[in-house]
């Protein structure tokens, strides 16, 4: 059994009939998506399940694969027997030549969001410590220590944050479980 399926295999078994789930968050979807994903953000997985059809292959997907593998292991402990998780995201997806469906406004990424936050936290750091007073290099480390964390655990405290801002919230869509709100 293998739990990986590459764009060119998804796209084969979409045109034979199978459920993708886009477990994504609404306002990543709504900037792009594969046509005929179902949009089910990682947080709702569980409560939402019921939804998700039973008589057909299932397939997840996200951004890079990493929510995607956290949704297979959710799916499976609910009984799901054999779903699988498109290897790469919608990412391996778009570089597979493959087309997505464009949102009708242009979104900001939120990853893109996380990484100016970051670089503008660091380098006031350094600055600051220059100008003003030695300890704001702390700033920096403090910013440093939550790219490692994000890097090593897959999820990003200043992602979950960002989601729930105003201009990140897509009209007649609620934000998920904070906990699901991942890098991926």
């Amino acid at each position: 059994m293998t739990a990986a399926i590459s764009p060119v295999e998804l796209q084969t078994l979409l045109a034979r009939g199978c459920t993708l789930i886009d477990v994504r968050e609404p306002v990543e979807f709504a900037g792009e998506h594969i046509t005929g994903a179902k949009l089910i953000p990682l947080g709702q997985l569980v409560e939402r399940a019921p939804e998700i059809l039973r008589d057909q292959p299932l397939v997840v997907m996200c951004r890079s694969g990493m929510r995607g593998g956290q949704a297979l292991e959710k799916l499976r402990s609910l009984g799901f027997a054999d779903p699988r998780n498109l290897e790469g995201g919608i990412l391996a997806w778009k570089a597979a030549g493959l087309s997505v469906k464009q949102g009708d406004r242009k979104e900001f990424p939120l990853m893109q969001q996380v990484q100016i936050i970051i670089g503008v936290g660091v380098l006031a750091g350094v600055l600051l410590s220059r100008s003003v007073h030695p300890d704001f290099i702390w700033l920096s480390a403090f910013f440093g220590a939550g790219l490692i964390f994000a890097g090593t655990t897959g999820w990003c405290g200043l992602a979950v944050l960002l989601s729930k801002m105003p201009w990140n919230k897509v009209p007649g869509q609620t934000c998920c479980d904070p906990r699901s709100c991942r890098n991926g």
